[in-house]
């Protein structure tokens, strides 16, 4: 049979490079949104024959297609259904407190997001690792239903210990406990704490874990960079701080990271725990029923204050949901766009919305650390300053240690914090989870933080960046060119 094919094995690779390349070519015409992603994967297949069509099966299908438990109404029964809905912010309400600006983002989040904005909430800041930990462990200790951990990294360190023992305790209570971690994040720690969380009985499970040949397929480069912790439906955490001692200055001293977290309550806790439920019904095949699961009413009463929705976004049916939402909150701006992200790379859909804000005259400050921990992100988005202080954009490099916070403020009484940087992975790859909040007191309090970060940075300028040496610009370059991928 060899002996028959071999003269013709030119014939059949050429065939078959063909069939392949034509196949993923137009798949990706059919499919893909973006004009520049689309133009790049067909110059791949078409230049790279056989191989191009393979990465593109690997890396440039969105496969995953998952039921989410889009409503958290559908976690609920009788009537606590409508007890929930009393909470849901109307136009009216919106407009009467923010004016038609805001209401126009309340209808821009109703259409994007799977979530409503709820009346009847609290969050409180927590500005260091060592604060937002002992909040977490101490509700942890206090669980008496149900407990659902949610995060990207979950390090087997001191302080991955700490919260190790306090799950596998709350099973030894009876506590009904779900740990779901990325199979990206679990391997940042080796051994893995998986081991350890299933010793002492916690259930435990990684997001996307398929490996084969060292790749993560069918869902390759897709993560959850969700950080999610609900204890008995009442009781939330969320923000940009993983589990890991890099963050806790008990451990690491003058080293010490800063991140800030945030602890809710309210009507959005529900759909906190429909978010990170869904996740583990993905990754697991469980669906979280039963007493322990079942949410009850908020504390609060309909018509609080603050204001919050969750806001979910990932490469599934929510692709793109905060890039969207970013998109309305700067172009509602009227006097100040403030930013802070340690990994700012924006495309330029974003870009040309901030510049935009910036020509009417909105202050728009982005604060990037000096410090940051990953070294080629740093070199890629310094590359691409330029497009912003030339349209009077003022970006700012934060004094000391790494800063790995993620919020944004409109206008002193819209904010957006959770675990999205403003870079390609996290708008487009990556699954995540923030909270957008109307409150003018919580965004002034931002602003406050935002303004004494300032007070000890260092603004950058054109002239300082041009006067850097050619070889060090033209590498940025290259790295940024490579930014989608970082």
């Amino acid at each position: 049979m060899l002996d028959l094919i071999e003269p013709y094995w030119p014939h059949i690779l050429f065939v078959l490079s063909v069939l392949m390349g034509a196949a993923a070519a137009i798949h990706a015409t059919m499919t893909k949104e973006e004009v520049r992603s689309t133009v790049g994967w067909v110059g791949i297949i078409v230049l790279s024959p056989i191989v191009g069509a393979l990465l593109y099966m690997i890396a440039g299908i969105n496969r995953i297609r998952r039921t989410v438990i889009s409503d958290r109404r559908a976690l609920l029964q009788g009537k606590i259904r409508a007890d929930f809905a009393s909470y849901d912010a109307t136009d009216a309400m919106v407009t009467g407190k923010f004016g038609q600006r805001f209401r126009s983002m309340k209808t821009l989040g109703d259409r994007v997001t799977s979530h409503r904005l709820t009346t009847g909430n609290t969050i409180v800041a927590l500005d260091t690792g060592d604060e937002a930990y002992g909040a977490m462990l101490k509700e942890i200790a206090k669980a008496k239903r149900s407990i659902i951990l949610e995060t990207y990294i979950f390090d087997r360190d001191r302080i991955g210990a700490r919260f190790a023992d306090a799950l596998i305790a709350a099973v030894k209570r009876g506590v009904e406990v779900r740990v779901l971690i990325d199979a990206v994040g679990a391997r940042y720690s080796v051994p893995s704490v998986l081991g350890m969380l299933r010793d002492g009985g916690v259930t435990a499970d990684v997001f996307n874990g398929n490996v084969i040949m060292g790749l993560r397929l069918p869902y390759a480069n897709l993560r959850t960079h969700r950080k999610i912790l609900v204890i008995d439906g009442r009781t939330a955490f969320t923000g940009g701080m993983n589990i890991r001692e890099g963050f806790s200055s008990e451990f690491s001293g003058d080293k010490c990271a800063f991140d800030t977290h945030f602890r809710v309550t309210g009507p959005v806790v529900a759909d906190l725990v429909a978010i990170a439920a869904a996740d583990w019904q993905f990754a697991s095949g469980e669906t979280l029923e039963g007493e322990a699961w079942t949410l009850q009413p908020p504390e609060t009463k309909p018509g609080a204050p603050i204001m919050i929705r969750a806001v979910s976004s990932g490469p599934d049916r929510s692709v793109e949901t905060n890039h969207k939402v970013l998109m309305g909150a700067f172009s509602v701006a009227r006097s100040s766009i403030r930013i802070v992200s340690p990994y700012f790379l924006p495309d330029r859909e974003l870009i040309t919305a901030l510049v935009t804000a910036a020509r009417r005259g909105v202050a728009v400050d982005i604060v990037v650390p000096t410090a940051n921990n990953l070294v080629l992100v740093d070199r890629a988005m310094t590359a691409q300053f330029d497009q912003m202080l030339k349209n009077y954009c003022r970006i700012w490099r934060a004094s000391g240690p790494f800063n790995h916070s993620k919020l944004l403020v409109i206008d002193g009484c819209w904010a957006y914090v959770g675990s999205s940087n403003l870079d390609p992975r996290s708008l487009r790859l990556n699954f995540e989870v923030d909270l957008e909040i109307l409150d003018c007191p919580f965004a002034e309090a931002l602003e406050r933080r935002i303004d004494l970060a300032i007070s000890s940075a260092t603004e950058v300028t054109l002239e300082g960046l041009k006067a850097r040496p050619f070889p060090v610009r033209f590498i940025e370059r290259v790295l940024w060119l490579g930014s989608p991928y970082l």
